[in-house]
């Protein structure tokens, strides 16, 4: 189903992404630059309306309808707008993703052929409650020469009206940008209208629950790439430097637990349980964090002050994206990689361990997006990674994987150039031969 108005917004973005992949970079850089500038300028009515969405939202978390979390994550200060100015920023600064040759072959004299990096065309996005995320998503689009189709929360309504009216105006500062490249929607049932338009979006990037990139999966023809929850684990190993455990344990865990790349639970190897489990629990105890472990972990903590939950089934496959941590005491190595794969999210994972034949047996065997060692798992994130930004964090396997930046929001055409070669030459008893040679050719 469609309804008019979505409508116009989609095929008015066809049209500008078929102009905007021919934009030059210092256009589109300009663009962001002009909008990074915008965006500090407004920042004290970013904030003002910000406030509104934030007390509505605390209003529903005394309700019960909100977590904590989603409060967390819609908040915008000063030093967020400045980590959002610094985003745009770090995006136009990067390298051109487009019309990179990634490849080149010469087929016959005169006759060769480009492979050349080019947009994916329409972008439609469905985000949470983070209204930085809306930047993110139109800064990489912008920088890579699609157009975007942009549905936060109705949590963040306020503040994603103010940012995207922000957006487009300064990207039109910038004579080549051509309007309609960012568009938003904002009624829920949009979401199912462009879910039908397969015929003039390329790609849907749904963030959220597990439940709902599933739902979009199952109701739209257009390729899907999903961003769903991060059930993380952290694993301590036998050979693990126990005071660095602690730290990046603690690290993942507290230092943002709001988001997907935050630990939800901990495999500790039963030899150095007993003597890493005490105090790694009372530094998540002062910091406000709830545990639930397994018998084990209950049995090792007993004497301890600290309350220790019981650990359900359920737990293990919990993202709690709260100060809650699951923990649980595993034989061996293959027991933490058999509990990850079993459980996990095929986001993050992270093996603390000074032996180095047991941490490339966890990263090669785990099946995750992210595998680190000796790091915590809040390192995955698209600016970390120096990828600007991202649009979010891909559990799938195709196209791009983990989080995806400029590159996963690129595709590839093929350019051959001849000098009038006819395939007749090539077929037959006195066919010609392809040479098929690679060379460093650019198009």
């Amino acid at each position: 189903m469609t309804d008019a108005n979505t409508e116009r917004k989609v095929e008015a973005a066809e049209k500008a992404a078929l102009e905007l992949a021919n934009v030059s970079d210092a256009d589109r850089s300009a663009a962001l630059e002009a909008i990074g500038d915008a965006i500090d300028e407004h920042r004290e009515s970013i904030i003002a309306v910000n406030d509104e969405d934030v007390a509505a939202a605390e209003e529903l978390l005394e309700a019960g309808e909100y977590t904590q979390a989603l409060v967390d994550r819609l908040k915008v200060d000063d030093a967020k707008v400045d980590s959002i100015v610094e985003m745009v920023e770090s995006v136009a600064e990067m390298d051109d993703p487009l019309g990179e040759t990634l490849a080149a072959r010469h087929l016959d004299d005169d006759l060769d052929l480009y492979k050349v990096a080019v947009p994916i065309g329409v972008i439609g996005t469905v985000f949470e409650s983070r209204p930085d995320a809306l930047v993110q998503i139109a800064a990489l689009a912008l920088k890579s020469g699609n157009a975007v189709i942009l549905k936060g929360g109705s949590e963040a309504s306020e503040s994603n009206r103010e940012l995207f009216e922000i957006i487009r105006e300064a990207a039109q500062e910038i004579e080549a940008i051509p309007e309609g490249w960012v568009q938003l929607i904002e009624a829920r049932e949009a979401v199912d209208a462009v879910l039908s338009m397969d015929d003039h979006i390329d790609l849907l990037m749904p963030r959220g629950s597990s439940e709902f990139v599933s739902y979009v999966q199952d109701n739209t023809q257009i390729p899907v790439l999903g961003h769903t929850e991060g059930v993380c684990h952290v694993y301590v190993d036998s050979e693990a430097d126990l005071e660095e455990a602690v730290e990046v344990a603690y690290d993942a865990k507290v230092q943002y637990p709001a988001v997907c790349n935050a630990v939800e639970t901990l495999l500790v190897h039963e030899d150095v349980a007993e003597s890493f489990l005490p105090e790694m629990a009372d530094r998540y105890a002062e910091a406000g964090v709830e545990l639930r472990g397994d018998e084990r972990t209950r049995e090792i903590l007993a004497d301890s002050d600290l309350d220790i939950l019981e650990a359900t089934d359920e737990d293990w496959r919990t993202e709690y994206g709260d100060l809650i941590l699951s923990i649980k005491v595993v034989d061996s190595l293959v027991d933490a990689i058999d509990h990850v794969n079993t459980n996990g999210s095929k986001h993050t994972e992270s093996i603390l361990t000074e032996d180095d034949d047991k941490a490339r047996t966890f990263m090669t065997a785990i099946d995750a997006a992210s595998v680190f060692h000796n790091a915590s798992t809040r390192f995955a994130d698209g600016y970390r990674y120096g990828l600007g930004a991202e649009v979010g964090i891909s559990t799938g396997k195709i196209h791009a994987r983990g989080p995806v930046g400029l590159e996963g929001l690129t595709t590839y055409k093929y350019y051959l150039e001849g000098d009038g070669h006819l395939v007749a030459s090539y077929a037959g008893e006195d066919a010609l031969p392809f040479s098929h040679e690679k060379f460093d050719g650019e198009w």
